[in-house]
């Protein structure tokens, strides 16, 4: 189905301009005349943006803007302005607006506006389906809005509902556990979620483990022990470290896959299993089977999909995120204030690198938290560092490039090349005001 987009413009030849430059972008647009009859649409339609020109009869955009903010705060309003009205759309955007087009405006500049509006609002709703799916412990591997994260986010929506077994791949730390946990609660599956590190357990074991065992099955043995696929029957089995099994485990789980029954030790009965398998690995299996080091059936059984987690160090985006969420996590599990950090302790936690991925970043948070120095190193770069050079330099490019741009961020983001999203994260960790620059033909006061 194609994103609906709502049109409001009083002016009819404009009104079936934008009509028409949208439809052709393959984008189903309604027009309306006045705020009021958008409105009322709004009550029984589902648009995935608001286009809308300030000056109307009666309400005019920004009303219209204030009245859909307190129905959706998520729904994206792009205000169409005059020349004069540059500031006072900026500063709306303060306040909510998604982004304002500047009239005269070309049919490319709109489309864009709008295409980018839409893929904002359908992440909001993909976020908000999948948080009401998930179990606040799921949510902690899911936060983050850089593209790696938005991908994992699409693949467990798309997948969770599936009965295919994953395979789920990224470093130590980075919440392979987690991300099968929400997995599973995404799911709809009705038994237990059964987890297993494979490198954690004797390779004497691993076998009653994961089949269970009959009494008198070894010595020892004195009832019969449920295994850990079993127990699993009707949810998920997590096997973490899948590639520490050993060898003649790893024949006995490719047929588990593939015949979906298992034998307990000391027993020739089978017993049907209706379990999803989970595996995680945080090294290359294919290039371990391809050493002879892991089955190469058991790896293409399992890689039928898979999902990568990124490292932290690759998304340092995703750190203010991150460190805001714990850190409120720890005040309330401590019974303490929540600390204020300053730029310089989140410009430092976002060019670390995270060996120990989000794990790393949880303890940290807690330290934080809790008084205690974070551990990281310096947290003063001397004046002449690099460092201090790269940022003093990015500072710069950014305020010339918002100079240039009158305070617009997407037309500033545009002139350096780069994501608007990212453009937002660097003036917060910057400390720079967007706003200042609206109309400013001298350089405003400095905000550091």
């Amino acid at each position: 189905m194609k994103p609906l987009v709502f049109l409001i413009e009083d002016d009819p030849i404009v009104r079936r301009g934008c009509e028409q430059a949208l439809s052709l972008a393959d984008i189903a647009v309604t027009a309306y005349p006045d705020a009021e009859s958008a409105l009322e649409a709004l009550g029984y339609e589902s648009p995935c943006a608001v286009v809308t020109d300030v000056k109307l009869p009666r309400r005019d955009g920004l009303q219209l803007l204030r009245e859909v903010q307190q129905r959706d705060r998520d729904l994206p309003v792009i205000l169409v302005t005059g020349h004069g009205d540059v500031s006072m759309a900026v500063d709306a955007m303060r306040h909510g607006a998604y982004d304002f087009i500047e009239k005269p405006f070309a049919s490319d500049r709109l489309v864009e506006v709008v295409r980018r509006a839409v893929d904002r609002r359908q992440l909001v709703l993909e976020n908000r389906e999948l948080r009401e799916r998930l179990p606040e412990h799921g949510l902690h591997a899911l936060l983050g809005q850089s593209p790696a994260m938005q991908q994992v986010r699409k693949l467990v929506a798309a997948l969770a509902p599936t009965a295919v077994d994953l395979l789920v791949q990224g470093e130590t730390g980075a919440g392979k556990e987690v991300l099968a946990r929400a997995i599973h609660a995404a799911s709809g599956r009705r038994g237990p979620f059964v987890a297993l590190n494979c490198a954690a357990l004797p390779e004497s074991v691993v076998e009653s483990e994961l089949f269970g065992h009959e009494a008198g099955a070894f010595t020892g043995a004195v009832k019969r022990r449920i295994g850990k696929i079993e127990h699993a029957d009707g949810g998920t089995l997590f096997l973490d470290e899948i590639e520490s099994m050993p060898p003649a485990m790893q024949l006995k789980l490719l047929r588990v896959l593939q015949e979906r029954e298992i034998e307990r030790l000391g027993s020739n009965e089978s017993i049907a299993v209706d379990c999803r398998v989970i595996a995680a690995t945080k090294t290359d299996l294919k290039t371990l089977s391809d050493q002879g080091r892991f089955r190469a059936d058991l790896y293409y059984r399992l890689n039928v999909v898979s999902i990568d987690i990124p490292p932290l160090r690759k998304r340092p985006g995703d750190v203010p995120l991150l460190m805001a969420h714990f850190i409120k996590e720890a005040a309330t599990r401590y019974r303490v204030p929540p600390p204020v950090w300053t730029l310089q302790d989140m410009g430092r936690w976002q060019q670390y690198d995270w060996p120990g991925n989000v794990r790393e970043l949880k303890n940290v948070a807690e330290r934080v938290c809790l008084g205690v120095d974070d551990g990281l190193g310096p947290k003063d770069e001397p004046a002449g560092s690099l460092a201090c050079r790269v940022e003093a330099a990015e500072r710069a490019m950014i305020k010339e490039a918002l100079r240039e741009a009158d305070g617009n961020v997407a037309r500033a983001a545009e002139l350096l090349l780069t994501p608007k999203k990212t453009l937002y994260d660097k003036l917060g960790r910057l400390g720079i005001r967007a706003a200042d620059y609206a109309g400013a033909t001298v350089p405003p006061a400095s905000t550091t």
